[in-house]
């Protein structure tokens, strides 16, 4: 047996890079229309409910809009095959999970849809840095 990846490996990695990169770059600007949304109109989120994380809107606002942007600027750094940008990439991806996580008493269901897309981010890019392996 070689020890050489088979191109269909190799081509799964790509894929997955691939895909890792285009969902990161929607996330941001998910994430960053977010932020833009909390900043411009504070108001428009209301707490559901007794939750122990209570913050201000318009200060999440900034942390969203300024993760929202790195995490552009990442996903297109990813797509430019920037070998920095991938585990930096897994790290903005977790910061994102953690900052929607402490988002969920503003807008709930649309907290946890991110957070399940930044694990699929996670999870495509730990797959890439693994590097395909042969049996």
């Amino acid at each position: 047996m070689s020890s050489q990846p088979s191109s269909t490996k190799m081509a799964w990695a790509e894929g997955l890079t691939l895909a890792g990169a285009s969902l990161l770059v929607m996330v941001g600007i998910f994430q960053a229309l977010q932020g833009l949304a909390a900043i411009v109109n504070d108001q428009r989120f209301v707490v559901t409910g007794s939750y122990i994380y209570k913050f201000d809107t318009t200060t999440w606002g900034w942390v969203h809009l300024v993760l929202g942007l790195v995490a552009i600027g990442l996903g297109v750094a990813m797509i430019m095959n920037q070998g920095w940008s991938f585990v930096v990439a897994i790290i903005v991806a977790i910061l994102s999970a953690v900052s929607q996580f402490m988002w969920l008493p503003y807008y709930p269901v649309w907290a946890i849809v991110i957070i399940a897309l930044d694990v699929a981010i996670i999870w495509a890019l730990v797959a890439r840095l693994r590097g395909p392996r042969t049996i």
